[in-house]
């Protein structure tokens, strides 16, 4: 099971690196805020993601300066600050997301509806 992960992923990495030329950190962040429109504050969007905030901080500093996400300060606590995309990186994450599917459904293509119910199946109830 872990090859199987470790593959996909490494293809999934080669071909945002290549086609897109972007990360799978850069395409997880756009994901999270693509799921939470209003925005999060970057202590979620680290909870989220299952990174550190300095790993989280890192990948939006560099999406920032790409103009595709934006930053704000919360009126209540200074100390808060919320991230979401902006039209630009929104637009930009739906034309990825779209070919970041069809490059999904290419990896698993060979898996009968079927197939994929059992191993979904499967997956939950060792997740328990």
């Amino acid at each position: 099971m872990l090859g199987v992960t470790r593959g996909s992923e490494s293809h999934l990495r080669e071909f945002l690196r290549v086609k897109h030329d972007t990360t799978l950190p850069r395409f997880d962040v756009l994901a999270a805020l693509y799921r939470r429109r209003d925005g999060v504050t970057m202590s979620e969007l680290s909870r989220m993601l299952l990174v550190s905030n300095g790993n989280a901080t890192a990948v939006v500093d560099r999406l920032e300066k790409d103009g595709l996400v934006r930053r704000t300060q919360s009126e209540q606590d200074r100390r808060t600050v919320f991230v979401a995309l902006t039209p630009e990186g929104l637009a930009q994450f739906e034309g990825l997301a779209a070919d970041h599917e069809r490059a999904v459904d290419r990896l698993f293509g060979g898996l009968s509806e079927a197939d994929l119910d059992a191993l979904t199946e499967i997956l939950k109830r060792m997740g328990k």
